[in-house]
């Protein structure tokens, strides 16, 4: 077997990344360890930045996020009892979309498909060759080799790429407490997102779509996830969101809820020889900042754009500069989500002092339009290198 570039994961990094390819005629093949339901049922956050949407409407995967995205042209950040809006387009002229995730894997593999795509699931990899590039794998009971140009690691944090690596330098930072997330079955109580802060505790009302809300509170990161009923969750969250201007939080049937652990890490560098790494396999932020799937979608356009020009002209330039050029990114995004993460949670930890500089911080975030800048800028996503 032989392909020009072996790509290790069949999430959105490495569909988005197969596409893209395709689109600039160079071949590849998706190797996915997990079965299509699963991947294509995996719950993800999905908040996207316009370059995100950009991208993808690029690939060709615009025409159902285009028609059920949910455009948003501002978020609010609650805390003392009031809301305050953060004009996100007003003052970046940009805006985000509301998509889910698991409907861009799902638009991504069947447009991978419909225009003849090799995507392998249940695709196990065992080794990788980075020198004379070469992918191996067990796929229905056969261990096969797959030799190729390039090998693009996509394949997320516990993935085999990034140990592919040697000498890999990592940074690592775990925080005191973590998300409960739901999905409730229930038209969302609020037309744009809300960051809450209070002494309970962090609170975000996101939205899925016109009728499934999306919702997360800040818990202990060993929280045990049976001790909360739906009761105690509305009656939690409802307490957190709560305002002086009698807002309701409309409530639903509960039909998915998991415990998410926080951190941040990267990894460094994103190449070695012909392994480049993209997505989760090199970096991962905490989700208050909504930078995940967007950095990803980052990676691989970067990515892509190296190889189309070493294809077209033999040049490596792009490629040689990948590493460099992808972290540059990714520490900004790293920064913002720490900084939205301590600006927005109640940490376990801290005394009266900390709480007071945390409130004024966020009195001088929504009261500056300077500092309110900073935030939406971030906040939109930067243009894409």
């Amino acid at each position: 077997m032989r392909t020009q570039v072996a790509i290790v994961g069949g999430g959105p990094a490495g569909l988005l990344l197969s596409q893209l390819l395709h689109r600039r005629g160079i071949a590849s093949v998706v190797l996915e360890s997990r079965d299509r339901r699963y991947v294509e049922q995996r719950q993800r956050a999905g908040m996207l930045e316009q370059g995100t949407t950009d991208v993808l409407r690029e690939s060709g995967a615009g025409e159902r996020l285009d028609r059920e995205g949910l455009v948003h042209h501002g978020l609010e950040l609650r805390f003392g009892g009031a809301g305050h809006r953060i004009p996100l387009t007003e003052m970046t002229g940009r805006t985000v979309t509301v998509y889910a995730q698991t409907e861009i894997v799902k638009d991504l593999v069947a447009l991978r498909l419909a225009d003849g795509g090799d995507v392998r699931f249940e695709a196990e990899v065992l080794e990788i060759d980075a020198s004379a590039p070469s992918v191996t794998f067990r796929h229905e009971g056969r261990v096969e080799t797959l030799d190729c140009d390039y090998v693009a690691g996509c394949d997320g944090f516990h993935g085999v790429s990034r140990p592919a690596v040697p000498g890999i330098r990592t940074f690592a930072r775990d925080y005191p407490f973590a998300w409960l997330g739901i999905l409730a079955d229930v038209p969302p109580s609020t037309d744009e997102l809300i960051y809450a802060h209070s002494d309970r505790g962090f609170a975000l009302h996101s939205l899925r779509s016109p009728k499934v809300s999306r919702l997360y509170l800040q818990v202990a990161p060993d929280e045990d996830l049976g001790a909360w009923s739906d009761a105690r969750i509305w009656d939690e969250l409802a307490a957190r969101f709560a305002t002086g201007d009698g807002w309701r939080l409309r409530e639903g049937p509960i039909t998915d809820r998991a415990v998410t652990p926080m951190r941040s890490f990267v990894a460094e560098p994103m190449r070695h020889d012909r392994l480049f790494l993209a997505g989760d396999a090199a970096h991962i932020v905490p989700p208050t900042g909504a930078k995940g799937l967007n950095l990803a979608v980052s990676d691989v356009t970067v990515l892509a754009r190296a190889l189309a020009e070493r294809y077209e002209t033999g040049s490596e330039r792009l490629l040689d500069d990948y590493s460099a050029t992808c972290l540059r990114r990714v520490w900004r995004a790293e920064h913002f989500s720490y900084w939205m993460t301590t600006l927005l949670h109640a940490d376990p930890e801290a005394d009266e002092f900390a709480r007071r500089l945390q409130r004024s911080h966020l009195e001088y975030v929504t009261s500056s339009e300077a500092a309110a800048t900073t935030l939406a800028e971030n906040y939109v996503g930067l243009p894409l290198a």
